[in-house]
């Protein structure tokens, strides 16, 4: 507490006290940011919360590119253990994928993906005999029919294509109905899906049980060229770290954001590449981002989705305030520009070299931007479809999350809930509130963590075999 700022009643872990008085209608800042504005008036050491602030309109001062330096390299470049595809691309993990076109090929494809997974019970596993093969993934949504065509098709089919030639999938099989608007020939000739893909129609292929022997028969065929692969020392510049944040509190901008805004800044400095999404959640703070944009150009493409954004929840009756979630309002979290201004803290400080449309493939090194909602599940899938083979996800109320094939990282923004949920965070930020380490340390820690992860040490979420279920392309324009 500030000298001289004493509170008058007990006021909940990880939310805001005043440190000065404020009148109705002015400016309240965290950060040195603007989070919103007081909507009664609010006494020095006086709780701050949605009592007594909300949003409220103020101009950004987008001062493009005025923040952007020169990124200084590490001397001695860090390497992994990752596994070279023959097309180029560095997989952190090793699975056979099973994606399909519509929800109801969903069910055959999870029919052949069950054939090979590990029986908790019993501890018998199909793939025994193939220890380099991570497992069989089925990836099943709830749409590819019943939609419009234009923008909502093509953003499911660039999704699909995305995690279809992902580096950590060996071989892939592409499983559609026959009749639905998503035609697996259409989403094949869009993509350019060729080589380590088989598709299959069950309509064509005779029903289900033809499709599933017919897909089980081709995981049988794969198994010994998939499990073949060597992991061999890669250089971490191929390092594509997907950050999330989810479940947030409001220790979420001082600890385990920044601490994993130092380790991408360590990514970056070693040739690698981080991808921050969730726009939503970006909004109210993009006037920090332009400020570090490489051009005019990539800054005003980030505000042009922010104004999207706002158009969209226009037409669709939506608030951009109705993130915060309960969950983080609970936490301590009042407004969403006071997210977004903790959430932009895991992208560090490094130039903003792209902004990339939703599962759009990124391909430039550095900090890179994709459009998606602030949903986690949708975030992440679109940052993996965009070649994310490791992905970050702090946390401070205690999300649990997985995204195959790439592996997820948990990163706990408190102490007491990282022992609450040992079983399922990877790493505790805590610390950086006890003085037991700083922002930078903890940084440094992550960074090692990604590089086991990369070589292939197993994350919580991998123990509970999270991540098929996870997947979530993003949904847009009318079910019909």
């Amino acid at each position: 507490m500030a000298p001289g700022v004493a509170t008058e009643k007990r006021i909940p872990a990880g939310h805001k006290v005043a440190l000065r008085g404020h009148a109705p209608g002015e400016a309240v800042r965290r950060y040195g940011q603007i989070i919103g504005f007081a909507t009664a008036p609010i006494a020095p050491g006086e709780w701050v919360h949605t009592h007594n602030l909300a949003m409220g309109d103020f101009a950004r001062d987008y001062a493009w590119g005025v923040d952007a330096k020169p990124t200084e390299p590490v001397p001695v470049p860090a390497s992994f253990l990752g596994i070279r595809r023959a097309d180029g691309g560095v997989a952190t993990r090793n699975y056979i994928g099973i994606v399909t076109s519509v929800n109801c090929s969903a069910h055959v494809a999870e029919l052949i993906a069950q054939a090979f997974r590990r029986n908790p019970i019993t501890g018998e596993d199909p793939l025994a005999a193939w220890p380099g093969v991570d497992g069989v993934v089925a990836l099943t949504h709830k749409t590819g029919c019943g939609m419009t065509q234009g923008e909502p098709l093509t953003l499911l089919r660039r999704t699909l294509g995305g995690f279809a030639r992902h580096a950590d999938f060996s071989h892939v099989i592409a499983i559609g109905l026959g009749c639905e608007v998503n035609q697996i020939g259409g989403l094949l000739e869009e993509q350019r899906l060729t080589g380590r893909l088989r598709d299959m129609a069950i309509q064509e292929m005779g029903g289900t049980r033809k499709t599933v022997a017919a897909g089980l028969d081709f995981v049988r065929e794969v198994l010994a060229e998939a499990n073949a692969v060597q992991r061999v020392p890669v250089p971490a510049s191929e390092l594509k770290v997907a950050l999330q944040c989810g479940g947030s509190d409001g220790y979420s901008g001082i600890t385990a954001n920044p601490a994993l805004g130092a380790a991408s800044d360590l990514v970056v400095r070693h040739g690698g590449t981080v991808i921050l999404s969730e726009t939503p959640e970006t909004y109210g703070a993009e006037h920090l981002l332009t400020r570090r944009a490489v051009s005019r150009e990539v800054g005003q493409k980030l505000v042009d989705l922010m104004h999207w954004w706002e158009a969209y929840c226009e037409r669709e009756g939506a608030e951009m305030d109705a993130n915060p979630s309960p969950g983080n309002k609970l936490g301590g979290l009042t407004t969403i520009l006071e997210k977004s201004l903790g959430a932009m803290a895991k992208a560090g400080t490094t130039n903003l070299v792209d902004v990339v449309k939703y599962a759009e493939a990124v391909t430039q090194k550095g900090f890179v931007f994709m459009d998606t909602p602030g949903y986690d599940p949708v975030g992440a899938t679109g940052q993996v479809a965009g070649g994310a083979n490791l992905l970050c996800f702090t946390t401070g109320r205690g999300s649990v999350f997985g995204c195959k094939p790439t592996p997820s990282i948990k990163l706990a923004t408190n102490t007491p809930m990282y022992q609450r949920m040992q079983d399922d965070m990877d790493v505790n930020c805590g610390t950086i509130l006890t003085g037991e380490e700083s922002v930078q340390q903890a940084g440094e820690r992550i960074f090692q963590l990604m590089l086991r992860v990369a070589s292939g040490e197993r994350t919580k979420s991998e123990g509970f075999d999270f991540g098929g279920a996870e997947f979530a392309p993003w949904v847009l324009g009318a079910t019909m």
